[in-house]
């Protein structure tokens, strides 16, 4: 069935042009019945504009339509007065088309408007039969107007379920394009503000060592500059993304997150270790071959990505991070479990610093008071995989950003209950520490 709909434009064209041929040959055929030349005319102009007015673009509808409805109108006065009849019919195709102008127009024009072009037609529908002979009057009258009066009343209810329908349809259009601006915001914030944030906590280092009275050598001062020239590149870089994805959503720019491994993890913790505190990175050697679905190797970078923002942005004393991901749970039912702590002292002393860092007991991440966007754009994204994230002081000193991402089935490796080989006692591999 729905290879039979499925025609081309080209096909659509060339079937409207035949309908069309063939309705306005029988409303030619129907005006021979009209009892003269100027009848015959008449009747094929309000013909072809109830059928125009079926046909035109939307925008066109309304007046189209009511010039159908005054002329079909006309011609059945100039009818009555001449007293020039049809024999056998009234305009069976006219009045076919004006009960599609009835619902047309109740799903299109404005509500007055609508309502003022389906009476209109209706009351046009309800004189037709006067076309006919005065014998016929009462045949017609009593089985005619009854039968278009209900068939004007089921244009009606199509015309306002088409109506409903096209509001539906819009209001869903404009969700998924506000959750689409979500996203673009989210993306936003996970690429350019994470190189951002590099630029400005560079930026404040030259400033503060300066203020202190020791400034940075030339050669410190080099460095630093080539990590802030680097991490703008970056953000440009990510920019550009965006705006590929944003102008053509299909294309090789939508691509935004990774593959099905986590691989890129080193290079993200690298670069950002470069300029911050020290990141030791712990990667389950099982999480590295590419074989996780992509929308969860997407949400453990941005966990991560987000998790080393916030470090950036509010653990001033942080000497070290940790990051942690590893496969945890059963056989059966396995998750990606992630961590990134922080040992700086503020996580656990006051909030002042940072609303994002509350001392308040750990937490789901977007659901607190003062969780930043960042955090709540995590929760929303993990959600979308079936995940949870969380984040609060750890005991002792540090700040924590957990995650919990199911995976759909087992992955291919080493049983879940000994450690890889090569890996530490806790399980894990691939650790790095700048």
């Amino acid at each position: 069935m729905k290879q039979f709909f499925d025609v081309p434009v080209s096909g659509r064209r060339i079937a409207a042009l035949c309908a069309a041929v063939l309705s306005l040959s029988a409303v030619v055929a129907e005006s021979t019945d009209a009892g003269s030349v100027w009848s015959a005319v008449a009747w094929t102009l309000s013909g072809a504009l109830a059928l125009a007015a079926v046909a035109v673009p939307r925008d066109r509808f309304g007046p189209v339509a009511l010039a159908a409805v005054v002329a079909s109108g006309l011609v059945t006065l100039l009818a009555v007065l001449t007293d020039v009849r049809a024999e056998h019919t009234f305009g069976v195709v006219e009045s076919c088309a004006l009960l599609l102008v009835v619902a047309r127009a109740l799903r299109l024009g404005p509500p007055l408007r609508a309502v003022a072009v389906a009476s209109g037609a209706v009351a046009a529908l309800t004189v037709i039969f006067l076309r006919l002979p005065s014998a016929e009057y009462s045949r017609a009258g009593s089985f005619t107007v009854p039968v278009l009066w209900c068939a004007a009343a089921l244009a009606a209810v199509l015309g306002l379920y088409l109506r409903l329908l096209d509001r539906f349809r819009e209001r869903e259009h404009e969700a998924a394009l506000q959750e689409q601006r979500i996203d673009h915001a989210r993306e936003l914030h996970d690429f350019v503000g994470h190189h951002v944030t590099a630029i400005i906590a560079q930026t404040k280092a030259v400033r503060f060592a300066t203020a202190a009275g020791r400034p940075p050598g030339p050669e410190e001062l080099d460095g630093m500059l080539a990590a802030v020239e680097e991490a703008g590149s970056q953000a440009m870089q990510s920019m550009r993304s965006m705006v590929a994805v944003l102008r053509d959503p299909r294309g090789a720019g939508a691509a935004t997150g990774p593959g099905g491994g986590l691989a890129g993890l080193r290079t993200l913790t690298e670069r950002f270790s470069a300029s911050g505190p020290r990141t030791a990175l712990t990667l389950d050697p099982r999480l590295t071959t590419g074989g996780l679905p992509p929308g969860i190797a997407t949400t453990v970078h941005q966990v991560v990505r987000e998790a080393l923002t916030n470090v950036r942005k509010h653990a001033h004393g942080a000497h070290r991070v940790t990051v942690d991901v590893r496969v945890a749970g059963d056989t059966a039912r396995p998750v990606v479990r992630v961590s990134v702590c922080d040992d700086a002292e503020a996580a656990a002393g006051t909030a002042a610093d940072a609303p994002a860092r509350s001392p308040a007991p750990a937490r789901r991440a977007g659901t607190g008071a003062g969780s930043g966007y960042g955090l709540v754009g995590l929760a929303e994204r993990a959600a979308l995989v079936g995940g949870t994230v969380t984040a609060g002081p750890r005991t002792g000193v540090g700040w924590v950003v957990e995650a919990d991402i199911p995976l759909p089935g087992p992955l291919a490796g080493p049983a879940y209950g000994a450690p890889p080989h090569g890996t530490d006692e806790s399980g894990a591999a691939d650790t790095l520490d700048p």
